[in-house]
């Protein structure tokens, strides 16, 4: 990967990125590997110290796919939580995987399942748990 920005995150975020790591079924592995990566090289902080321009668990956010040039906004959520989000995506997807932790402004390149990479860009955070002081969510 070419473009690997510094990654913050959540403390309870990471506890329960873990556990969904541990959990991956072998369908899931290339993501939770990805992710569990991410996790080790990222900056785990207490929840009241988070940045308001860093994306957590349940941030809804603007970003980027430079590789399609297509500009979404989704909330990026557990994958439990996908059927009861209308623009939820998941944190094991391999893009939503990609979006933890960065900050406004970064782009990563990130690897997909199929060996391409996809280049996101995050541009803007719309709602976020901690800003909100909803640390336990």
């Amino acid at each position: 990967m070419s473009s690997r920005p510094p990654l913050i995150i959540n403390r309870l975020d990471a506890e329960r990125l873990q556990r969904l790591i541990d959990a991956a079924s072998d369908k899931d592995r290339f993501v939770a590997d990805a992710l569990e990566e991410e996790l080790e090289r990222g900056e785990v902080i207490d929840p009241e110290d988070i940045p308001e321009d860093v994306v957590s668990m349940n941030s809804r956010i603007q970003f980027t796919d430079l590789t399609r040039n297509r500009q979404m906004i989704r909330t990026l959520v557990y994958p439990h939580s996908l059927a009861t989000t209308e623009d939820g995506i998941s944190v094991m997807a391999p893009v939503g995987a990609g979006l933890i932790g960065l900050r406004i402004g970064d782009v990563i390149d990130w690897p997909l399942p199929d060996g391409q990479e996809v280049r996101l860009r995050v541009d803007a955070i719309f709602w976020q748990p901690e800003r909100e002081k909803q640390f336990h969510r």
